[in-house]
């Protein structure tokens, strides 16, 4: 089997798979979305990266999506759709990624679900923000329509400051996706999913952040996910489409528990520490699966 990781140059989660993929007797290459170069109308239609035939190999992994313009991330999706259609096995699939990607997008089909999820509000001006605000209880998360790890997310809950955030993002042509902010202990949990099995969980702790994100200096100890977690978490990452998931679930102080985000390029590194699991072997064993 040929593994071809889109991923960044020196990752860590570039060179576990590469280790999983080369331990099993498998080729691997890393390429990068910048490097994509497709051909139409000539001898066939062609979809290489960095000279790489991508059409060539057996699976691509997705491991970075790197900021782009609207243009260049149409672009990245079609050509994952255009491997697909060759017959190359894509984790996670672009379907999947557009979704996890676009917060509004996830958010709204996990309520239509009937999964619970944070009290939120989009608009595109300060106004209608400033409104949202007040509607939330005066407290809120404002996060990037697209982002991971606790990028650019921040808690507001001064009108002036608000109406000062709401306003600065609507000068750089940001969509303001506001969320009332839940009450909690100061953990959440992730949980872990490869093609519908839960592979294990972890729980985040910050004493001094509301983000619980272990690259934003969070800690992660071991946790037993009760079947309810259990459940919660396999039906947010199936309605996403993502095969490889990781599922964010946090309790208020009444402690119903909410979706908060299902990312479709899941960090694992934290979570491989605290459980002693190869998450790089299981995703190259589930490659082997599904390219035979």
């Amino acid at each position: 089997m040929h593994v071809a990781v889109l991923g960044n140059r020196g990752s860590w989660y570039c060179n576990e798979l590469r280790r999983a993929a080369e331990s099993r007797g498998h080729r691997y290459s890393r390429v990068d979305f910048p490097s994509l170069t497709a051909g139409l109308g000539l001898d066939g239609p062609t979809l290489s990266a960095d000279e790489l035939d991508l059409t060539s190999v057996d699976a691509v992994v997705v491991r970075t999506m790197p900021p782009g313009s609207l243009e260049q991330v149409v672009f990245r999706m079609d050509a994952l759709a255009r491997l697909e259609a060759a017959g190359v096995a894509v984790l996670n699939s672009p379907k999947a990624i557009e979704c996890a990607v676009d917060k509004y997008l996830t958010t709204a089909r996990l309520a239509a679900a009937g999964l619970t999820v944070p009290a939120t509000i989009v608009c595109e001006n300060a106004e209608a923000a400033q409104e949202a605000f007040e509607r939330l209880g005066g407290d809120v998360v404002v996060k990037p329509v697209f982002g991971s790890e606790g990028r650019g997310i921040l808690r507001v809950s001064n009108p002036d400051l608000a109406l000062r955030t709401f306003r600065t993002l609507e000068r750089i042509n940001a969509v303001l996706y506001l969320q009332r902010f839940i009450e909690h202990d100061g953990t959440d949990i992730r949980v872990l999913i490869l093609d519908g099995r839960i592979l294990g969980a972890i729980r985040r702790c910050s004493e001094d952040d509301f983000r619980t994100n272990v690259s934003r200096n969070g800690r992660a100890e071991s946790y037993s996910p009760s079947e309810e977690e259990q459940q919660m978490a396999l039906k947010a990452a199936a309605i996403v489409g993502a095969q490889f998931a990781g599922v964010d679930l946090l309790y208020d102080r009444a402690e119903t528990c909410h979706v908060i985000e299902v990312n479709a390029v899941p960090g694992w590194r934290a979570f491989g520490k605290v459980t002693q699991r190869d998450v790089a072997t299981d995703v190259i064993q589930f490659l082997e699966t599904t390219t035979d």
